[in-house]
């Protein structure tokens, strides 16, 4: 596999890409001037399709690399169970803008914001350092796979993250 090659499926880089956009539909979906419906639809779908992704494909492989942060990598699992608690409290709001609506958004931006920044620097960084480019790129084929499928499953669908929130 060329470097190239594997710079573009390097499992971390898939991950921060995923995480600048998540913070792109944060600001549409607070601005007022975007359809903040859609922007949320799509923030749905990335979320749950990104952590059921990384939790099957990515986070046991990371456990098994020492320097990879055991407790961050289960910890990180907690934080998504979180996010989709979070999301399905917006999702359920029945008004785009209210004043709940706002709330539960903002509910949603901290708890996904504090994921992203404690993975970021926590188990990104360990596996960055710790593991080999060659298994990045395959953790990130992986990684992209499983991704993909929850994404054409439509797994953002409000019953569907009610059913992983397990209400």
């Amino acid at each position: 596999m060329t470097a190239q090659k594997q710079q573009d499926q390097d499992v971390v880089e898939m991950i921060l890409k995923d995480h600048r956009t998540m913070e792109d539909l944060f600001r549409r979906m607070r601005s007022v001037e975007s359809d903040r419906a859609a922007a949320l639809a799509k923030f749905s779908a990335l979320l749950i399709a990104h952590g059921e992704a990384e939790e099957s494909e990515v986070y046991g492989a990371l456990k098994r690399f020492k320097d990879v942060d055991n407790e961050e990598v289960e910890h990180g699992a907690e934080e998504h169970a979180e996010g989709n608690e979070a999301l399905l409290a917006l999702l359920e709001v029945s008004e785009v803008g209210s004043d709940a609506w706002d709330a539960r958004l903002e509910d949603l931006v901290k708890a996904v914001s504090h994921h992203l920044d404690e993975e970021e620097r926590t188990i990104l960084n360990g596996a960055r350092e710790n593991v080999p480019d060659e298994r990045r790129a395959e953790l990130g084929a992986a990684f992209l796979k499983a991704r993909e499928e929850h994404l054409s499953a439509d797994c953002g669908s409000v019953e569907n993250v009610r059913n992983l929130v397990g209400t």
